[in-house]
């Protein structure tokens, strides 16, 4: 897991937000045991009360648990990422189809044009 973090934001949501696309894409697998907090914060050299309240926040969301004395796990709940990772797509694709139309693109244009750029000449 690499981190990468702006100025712009705050840390624990950027956080959240890259946990939650490791959590989305896969790279975290269901059941999969995350870094204690301490060595997580150490890992991407944040305050670990920053990595405990992005934890927080993905609990709350309920993709992560924990398991008394035995840590914090990505949920098992396939649906419920499944239900993320849709969302985030949809948002991904709002942005980038508002985007696209700044400059000039219809969305017919756009579809047209990914499907070039994607290898998909139907």
């Amino acid at each position: 897991m690499n981190f990468e973090f702006d100025n712009n934001t705050p840390i624990y949501i950027q956080l959240v937000e890259q946990l939650k696309i490791y959590i989305i894409s896969g790279s975290l697998k269901p059941s999969e045991r995350l870094p204690s907090v301490r060595d997580l914060a150490l890992k991407i050299k944040v305050n670990p009360n920053t990595v405990q309240k992005a934890l927080g926040e993905l609990e709350e969301l309920k993709l992560i648990y924990t398991e008394r004395t035995n840590g914090k796990f990505v949920t098992e709940n396939k649906s419920l990422i499944d239900k993320y990772k849709n969302e985030y797509a949809k948002e991904l694709s709002e942005k980038y189809l508002y985007n696209m139309q700044k400059i000039g693109f219809n969305e017919f244009e756009t579809i047209k044009y990914l499907k070039e750029i994607g290898g998909d000449k139907k």
